[in-house]
């Protein structure tokens, strides 16, 4: 009765944990898919917009990345511009290899405050997710089993006719 008692415990707690695990990692979607290309296109009259201190609706403040991703800037505005190491000539495109985990803020000449965020981080991988399982259900597991043995249980009285 107490290994069967455990071996439940255990079981709630590992679904517990994978509910909670898969849960976390659903929120954070941007980064749970392979390496890729990422366009950011600068529209045209994006240089007007930011001359008079308005942000373009189109460009994003700052944008997250997973490790491998390669950001391709493709401008269509009129006016050459920079992001960062990229000098992005007008009707032109420029390509930025993101190989590795960083939390950057490059200058840039899109954004009304000259400056745009980059969020790398490493892709979630299957190893990645069930080792999240792994480290929230063992404990909730435990926990579930040590709470099991301190509420009382039922004894069924033999009966015998």
């Amino acid at each position: 009765m107490t290994t069967k008692r455990f071996l439940i415990s255990m079981l709630i707690g590992m679904v517990l944990g994978a509910i909670l695990s898969e849960l976390s990692f659903f929120l954070q979607h941007e980064t749970a898919r392979p390496p890729q290309d990422v366009t950011l296109t600068i529209p045209s009259g994006t240089a007007e917009q930011v001359a008079r201190g308005e942000q373009p609706p189109s460009i994003p403040k700052d944008m997250m990345f997973v490790v491998g991703d390669t950001l391709v800037v493709k401008n269509e505005d009129a006016a050459n511009h920079k992001l960062g190491p990229l000098w992005i000539p007008a009707h032109s495109s420029a390509r930025l290899a993101l190989n590795e985990e960083q939390n950057v803020s490059y200058e840039c000449s899109f954004q009304p405050g000259n400056y745009f965020g980059l969020d790398v981080r490493e892709a979630l991988t299957l190893t990645t997710r069930i080792y999240g399982i792994i480290i929230a259900g063992l404990p909730m597991g435990f926990l579930i089993a040590l709470y099991s043995f301190i509420i009382p249980t039922k004894k069924r009285e033999n009966v015998t006719a």
